[in-house]
């Protein structure tokens, strides 16, 4: 096993992966209190400083980059300084950004996230309406295509924020078949898209409810069997998998279960961003032609390295080495 996922580390950085999805800047404001405001009962932040992150899409290319990939990621910003920051934040994480998805009256997409004492105290999100996050003209779509095409791997990043649509995946898996690239999807079934046969699907354990269409009382445990069965009946995911939290992993393929994997004991600091780093790591490992077992423990221990930090974060080829040849030491 621990062969097995060096071998794989150390093949990442051959990669050429396409990211497409909604970009997203996380912005955290870091700040000390004392006492209660006199004109509502809200705590008084004295803030020290602030920090920006990659978010959504732009979180998962980060990872790819930093995992040794070479990579490029698709989404709308706006005309603005927080566009100006993220772009210069992936940027310096070595991922490439085309200025033809610039543009627009909709402000770049940013998640302001209060901190104090190591505990958040309200998230202030500022976005216009879906529509406008839309990839809009042919040349975009034309462009992205292109890119595809030229890729070892496409991960549709869907944070619901109007850049994904069932048009753009089908013409994305069509270009991606010309070019033998695998196609992952990260879904959001509030948005309800319609769509069948991509490569691998992660949904966390609530989506994976909705997208199978089951209700659960609190009490009831999750129906592994009937979650892979039904969404492997409506999508045809050659793999499915699942995060479950601090239950782990289930791995599906073609709508049977294969194995449920425990989760990597850790300290958990912020579990934000741990889909995005599941994701990219997932399918970096299936690219360079990894079983989705040996692609799943490799993606378990890296979300249990990045929950341990602040914030959207990635991980290192170094990191994840590290963790596993801990891990099977004995």
């Amino acid at each position: 096993m621990k062969k097995a996922l060096l071998d794989c580390i150390g093949k990442l950085e051959k990669l050429k992966i396409l990211v497409v999805g909604d970009l997203i800047l996380d912005k955290y404001i870091w700040g000390d209190t004392s006492r209660i405001s006199p004109e509502a009962p809200v705590p008084i932040i004295s803030v020290n400083r602030e920090t920006y992150t990659p978010g959504g899409a732009a979180n998962v290319a980060a990872n790819l980059t930093s995992l040794g990939s070479q990579c490029e990621v698709c989404g709308i910003v706006g005309d603005d300084a927080d566009s100006q920051q993220l772009r210069s934040i992936l940027k310096k994480c070595r991922v490439d950004f085309d200025s033809i998805f610039i543009g627009g009256s909709a402000p770049t997409i940013v998640k302001t996230r209060v901190i104090t004492r190591n505990q958040q105290i309200c998230r202030l999100d500022y976005e216009d309406q879906p529509e406008q996050y839309a990839l809009g003209s042919e040349r975009r779509l034309e462009y992205l295509l292109k890119r595809t095409e030229e890729s070892d791997a496409v991960i549709i990043s869907d944070y619901a924020k109007g850049v994904i649509h069932e048009t753009s995946i089908t013409a994305i898996q069509r270009a991606a078949h010309k070019g033998g690239a695998l196609v992952t999807l990260d879904p959001k079934p509030k948005r309800e898209l319609s769509f069948t046969g991509v490569d691998l699907m992660t949904p966390n354990s609530s989506e994976a409810l909705e997208l199978a269409g089951i209700k659960l009382s609190r009490h009831q445990e999750f129906p592994y069997e009937e979650v892979c069965k039904s969404i492997y009946k409506k999508y045809l995911p050659r793999n499915l998998v699942v995060t479950l939290g601090e239950d782990g992993m289930l791995l599906s393929e073609n709508g049977e279960v294969v194995e449920i994997i425990p989760a990597d004991a850790h300290e958990v600091y912020d579990v934000s961003g741990a889909g995005d780093t599941v994701i990219a790591v997932l399918t970096a490992a299936l690219a360079v032609g990894s079983s989705l077992t040996i692609a799943a423990r490799l993606a378990n221990h890296a979300a249990g390295i990045v929950v341990s930090k602040v914030g959207a974060a990635s991980v290192t080829a170094d990191e994840l080495s590290q963790k596993v040849v801990q891990k099977y030491a004995n």
